[in-house]
C-alpha cells in the first residue's frame, strides 16, 4: 500500500467541510458567540457606569461654579468693597480697597511729580563735512541723519535727477541746471553746518511726485516765498543704525582694544563692542537693562538722552569704566534736569506733602486703601462708597448658579414618560446620594439666621423666595436685595458670612465635602461626588481587567474547537484517501482476473 498523499496544507484543512463536507467554522463561531456572551453584558454594565460618571460630572462642574460664587460671598471683605469715586475725572482717576473708610476726602495738587533727565552736550556729532567744499562727498556716505534715496525733488516746478553716488557739489550744479541758473545752492561748514539755496526771486520746493527724500534729508523748507532757504538746523547727525565706525559721531567710540567696553548707569554695567555694535545697538541694550532709565537719541536736536523711568527728585549715576562710550555721545559731560516730587494737601490741610509717583497711596495721604492717582495739578475730591453694584451682583450671580446646579441634578435623577407610555429613567436616578443633594442645598440656601428679623433674615427677605415648582429660587422681585444693599449692609454681610449660620459659609462647608477644594489653589478635589466618580471609574476598569481576561479565555477555546476540527479534518482526508486507494486496488484486480 503506497503511503497516503500529504499534500494538502494546514491551511486547506482549515477550510470547513473540505474532507468531511462538515461546515464546523460556522459552528465554532456559534460557540464562540455564546461564551463570549458575558462580555456583552459587561459592556453594557460598563457604558451605565460611563453615562453614571458623566452625569457625576455635569453636576460637579456646576457645584465647583458655584462653590466659587459662595467663596465670593463668604468671605466677610467682600462686602467691605468700596468705590472711589473723584468729583473731577480729568483731574485724576482713583481705587479704594475693601475697608477703606467711607468719605469724602479732598486733595488739592500744586505740582506734578515729572521724571529727571540727563541731556547729553549739543551736537555730538560731526559736521556735514570738514570744509565747504563738497564736490568729494557723495550722498551716499554723508553724515545725514536718514540716507538720501535716488529718484527726483523739484526746484521752481523744475526736477532735478539724484543718484546716491552723485557728490552733494553735484546735486547743487544740477539744481542750477535744472533751473537754468536762477537758484544756486552751497553748503557752509563749521557751526553752520546748513545747506543753502539762493535765488533773486522766491524759491519754491518740492511737489507731490517727488521721489527723492533729499529735501527733507537736508531740512530744506519753503520760507514764505522768499529767495534764501537754508538748512532748519545743522545738517550733520548720528548715523545709530551703521557700525559704529561710521556713526558719524565727533569723538570715535572705542572699547578697551578687545572688544570689551563697558559702562555703568545707576550701578548696572553695559557692555558693548565698538566694532560690531551700532549706537542703536547700545541704546537698545541700556533700554532692555535693569538701569531704570530710557536712552535716546533725537536727530532734530542732535542729542542724546537718558530718562528715569520713575518719577520724582532723584539723579542718575554715569560712568565709563572700559572705553568711552558715554563721553562720545555727550552723556557723560550732559546736565541733570532734575525731576519733580509730585505734590499736595489733602483734607483742606496747609501742610503739603510729597512724594516720588503720582500716585497718593494710603501711607501717603493718611487715608489707609485709598489710592489716587492726579493727571493735572488742581483742586478734586474723592468720594469712598460701598460698592453696591458688584455685592448685588455676585448675590445675583449666585442664585443664578444656584438655580443651574438644581437643574442639572434633577435632570440627571428624573424619571420621564413619553407619549407612548415608555419610562426612561435618567443616568442617576435612585442614586440616593445625588438626590439627596438637591433638599440639602435647598435647606442650607433658604434657612434663616437665628435671632434676625427683617430684611435680612434669608434669601427669601431679600426677595429671592421658593418655587414650588421646582427646587429653583424665584428672582422676579429682589428690592429687599435693593434696600438692605443701601441700608442694611452690615445685616446682609451677616446673613452671608456668619460664622456659624452664615448661608456662604453653611454652603461652603457643604460644597467642601462634597466636592473638594476645588475653588482654592492648590486645594483637592477629594469630596464625596468626586469619589463616587473615582469609584465608578475604578469599577469600569475593573469591568475592563474581567472583558480582557474573558476575552482570553474564548480565544483559547476557539483556538482549541479549531484545532480539534482541523485534526478531524486531516483524519477524515486520510481515510478518504485510503478508501479511494483500495477501491481503485480492487478495481484493478477484479478487471485483470
Amino acid at each position: 500500500m503506497s503511503s497516503v498523499s500529504s499534500s494538502s496544507s494546514s491551511t486547506n484543512l482549515a477550510i470547513a467541510g473540505l474532507a468531511s463536507g462538515f461546515d464546523w467554522q460556522s459552528l465554532v463561531s456559534q460557540l464562540v458567540t455564546v461564551e463570549r456572551a458575558p462580555e456583552t453584558l459587561l459592556a453594557k454594565q460598563q457604558a451605565v457606569l460611563a453615562q453614571r460618571k458623566s452625569a457625576l460630572g455635569s453636576i460637579q462642574s456646576e457645584l465647583t461654579t458655584l462653590q466659587s460664587d459662595v467663596t465670593t460671598l463668604k468671605t466677610s471683605g467682600f462686602f467691605d468693597s468700596r468705590t472711589a469715586t473723584p468729583s473731577d475725572t480729568t483731574k485724576a482717576s482713583a481705587t479704594a480697597a475693601a475697608g477703606t473708610a467711607l468719605g469724602t476726602y479732598s486733595f488739592n495738587v500744586s505740582q506734578l511729580a515729572s521724571a529727571a533727565v540727563i541731556q547729553g552736550t549739543a551736537d555730538p556729532s560731526n559736521t556735514l563735512s570738514p570744509t565747504s567744499d563738497v564736490s568729494g562727498l557723495t550722498l551716499s556716505s554723508a553724515g545725514f541723519a536718514t540716507p538720501v534715496s535716488a529718484g527726483t525733488f523739484t526746484v521752481n516746478g523744475a526736477q532735478v535727477t539724484v543718484a546716491t553716488s552723485d557728490t552733494l557739489q553735484d546735486v547743487f550744479d544740477k539744481i542750477s541746471t535744472a533751473t537754468s541758473g536762477a537758484v544756486t545752492g552751497s553748503y557752509s561748514a563749521g557751526s553752520n553746518d546748513a545747506i543753502s539755496l539762493t535765488s533773486s526771486s522766491a524759491i519754491v520746493l518740492g511737489s507731490s511726485t517727488d521721489s527723492s527724500n533729499f529735501l527733507s534729508v537736508a531740512k530744506l523748507n519753503n520760507n514764505n516765498n522768499t529767495g534764501v532757504i537754508t538748512s532748519a538746523s545743522k545738517l550733520g547727525d548720528v548715523n545709530v543704525t551703521g557700525a559704529m565706525a561710521q556713526s558719524n559721531l565727533a569723538t570715535p567710540v572705542v572699547d578697551d582694544g578687545t572688544g570689551n567696553g563697558a559702562f555703568t548707569i545707576n550701578g548696572v554695567k553695559i557692555a558693548f563692542d565698538a566694532s560690531s555694535d551700532s549706537v542703536q545697538n547700545v541704546l537698545d541694550r541700556i533700554n532692555n537693562s535693569s538701569a531704570g532709565v530710557v536712552a535716546a537719541y533725537n536727530s532734530v536736536n542732535n542729542q542724546f538722552t537718558l530718562t528715569n523711568t520713575t518719577t520724582g527728585d532723584v539723579g542718575m549715576s554715569l560712568s565709563d569704566t572700559a572705553g568711552n562710550f558715554l563721553q562720545a555721545t555727550g552723556l557723560l559731560g550732559g546736565a541733570l534736569v532734575s525731576g519733580n516730587d509730585l505734590q499736595f494737601t489733602v483734607g483742606g490741610s496747609s501742610t503739603k506733602i510729597s512724594t516720588h509717583s503720582n500716585t497718593i497711596s494710603g501711607p501717603v495721604s493718611g487715608v489707609t486703601g485709598l489710592s489716587v492717582t492726579p493727571v493735572t495739578t488742581g483742586s478734586f475730591s474723592v468720594s469712598v462708597g460701598s460698592d453696591t453694584t458688584t455685592i448685588g451682583t455676585a448675590i445675583k450671580n449666585f442664585v443664578t448658579e444656584y438655580n443651574k446646579v438644581q437643574s442639572v441634578i434633577s435632570a440627571q435623577t428624573a424619571t420621564t414618560t413619553d407619549s407612548t407610555g415608555k419610562v426612561t429613567a435618567g443616568p442617576l436616578t435612585g442614586d440616593a446620594p445625588t438626590e439627596s443633594l438637591i433638599s440639602q442645598l435647598r435647606s442650607l440656601a433658604t434657612s434663616v439666621l437665628p435671632g434676625v428679623s427683617g430684611s435680612t433674615q434669608s434669601l427669601d427677605a431679600l426677595g429671592f423666595t421658593s418655587n414650588g415648582n421646582d427646587d429653583s429660587l424665584m428672582t422676579s422681585d429682589t428690592a429687599g436685595l435693593d434696600d438692605a444693599l443701601v441700608n442694611n449692609l452690615a445685616g446682609l454681610k451677616n446673613l452671608f458670612t456668619d460664622s456659624t449660620n452664615g448661608i456662604a459659609t453653611q454652603l461652603a462647608s457643604f460644597l467642601t465635602a462634597t466636592v473638594g477644594n476645588t475653588s482654592t489653589t492648590g486645594g483637592s478635589a477629594t469630596g464625596t461626588l468626586v469619589t463616587e466618580e473615582n469609584n465608578l471609574t475604578k469599577q469600569s476598569t475593573e469591568i475592563t481587567t474581567h472583558i480582557s481576561s474573558i476575552e482570553t479565555q474564548v480565544l483559547a477555546y476557539q483556538e482549541r474547537l479549531t484545532n480539534e476540527f482541523i485534526a478531524m479534518e486531516s483524519a477524515t482526508a486520510k481515510t478518504n484517501q485510503q478508501a479511494s486507494y483500495l477501491t481503485r486496488a480492487f478495481s484493478s484486480t477484479s478487471s485483470s482476473g
